[in-house]
């Protein structure tokens, strides 16, 4: 633990102090620049804050060395990061979010992705102030004070000037088993379909950000994320110590005006969907993949830290340095 110490400590001493340059930088665009143009200044700060989460990346991609595979049909692969899109997902562990970060650097829209968080994570300090910068919408999980924050913040995305995504994990809270036991007693109690690999999803807020984004937001992406089934369970802590894994992603394209008009029709839809999602979940328990005709390998990028787009690498990390930290 000393040795993993004498690593991080540096490393963290140094996010900190970038994050608090980039927080400063936003801080004066905020002042300077946006109420001259919202346009530049969300441009400019697109390419500032991915500064700070390509650092986050980094020990993703090249210190724990986790792989990601991507299923997902052909013309859908082409059109990531090139259109603005809902993304709903599974929430299976401490990392999804920083998953999507790295779906979306590939995409080349890492400074453009936003998402709907618990109003706690504003005070975290350089992240939820950088999110804050960055037009994330906070909630308190209270649909009396969160309804009118949800809107204005949902309608206030009509002149993004770029490409987006905006994530919300609708089953609310992270998975476990004892969340799923109660899911599941829920569900049988109510005549609903019993989820497996799933929490039953929330969906107000769902409902209220496709009523709000339907005119100017054409698709949603429907997210499943699962762990191969001879990988360890990757977590934040697990990356810190540099422990490599694997994850699988699925992404189905659904376009936003075919969903239904009415409220129940939008709620149904997403509570349909988790069934699907269910479903998928379980076969990917049975066969370790979500289907090999679609599986894309999205690589890595050699200079996290500089570039957005790049081949897969063909070096590796410092692996004794690694081996060290495992043992501490």
């Amino acid at each position: 633990m000393a040795i993993a110490a004498a690593v991080f400590l540096p490393l963290g001493i140094l996010f900190l102090l970038s994050g608090f340059i980039v927080n400063l930088i936003q801080a004066v665009l905020f002042v300077l620049i946006r109420p001259v143009s919202k346009s530049a200044y969300r441009r400019i700060n697109k390419e500032i804050i991915e500064l700070l989460w390509l650092e986050l990346i980094w020990l993703f991609d090249w210190w724990a060395n986790i792989k990601v595979e991507l299923f997902v049909d052909q013309e859908t692969f082409d059109l990531l990061g090139k259109e603005r899109a809902l993304l709903i997902c599974n929430h299976r562990s401490d990392i999804d979010w920083l998953v999507g970060w790295v779906l979306a650097q590939r995409a080349g829209c890492l400074g453009s992705s936003l998402a709907m968080i618990k109003k706690s994570s504003l005070f975290l300090p350089v992240i939820g102030w950088s999110m804050w910068f960055s037009d994330y919408i906070f909630l308190e999980r209270s649909w009396a004070k969160d309804e009118n924050t949800l809107k204005s913040g949902l309608v206030a995305l009509n002149d993004y000037p770029l490409p987006f995504w905006l994530a919300l994990f609708v089953e609310g809270t992270r998975f476990t088993q004892a969340k799923l036991e109660a899911a599941q007693e829920y569900a049988a109690s109510a005549g609903l379909p019993v989820p497996r690999n799933v929490l039953i999803p929330r969906t107000k807020g769902f409902v209220a950000a496709v009523t709000h984004l339907r005119s100017f937001v054409p698709v949603i992406y429907n997210i499943t994320v699962a762990i191969p089934k001879n990988e360890p369970r990757p977590t934040l802590l697990k990356i810190f110590r540099g422990r490599s894994s694997a994850v699988h992603v699925h992404i189905e394209r659904h376009i936003m005006r075919d969903l239904p008009e009415t409220s129940s029709g939008i709620s149904q839809w997403c509570k349909d969907m988790f069934v699907a999602k269910d479903a998928l979940l379980e076969r990917h328990l049975a066969t370790n993949t979500f289907g090999d005709e679609i599986r894309h390998d999205i690589g890595r990028p050699k200079k996290s830290l500089l570039s957005e787009h790049s081949t897969p690498p063909k070096v590796s990390k410092p692996d004794h340095l690694r081996q060290v930290l495992l043992q501490s």
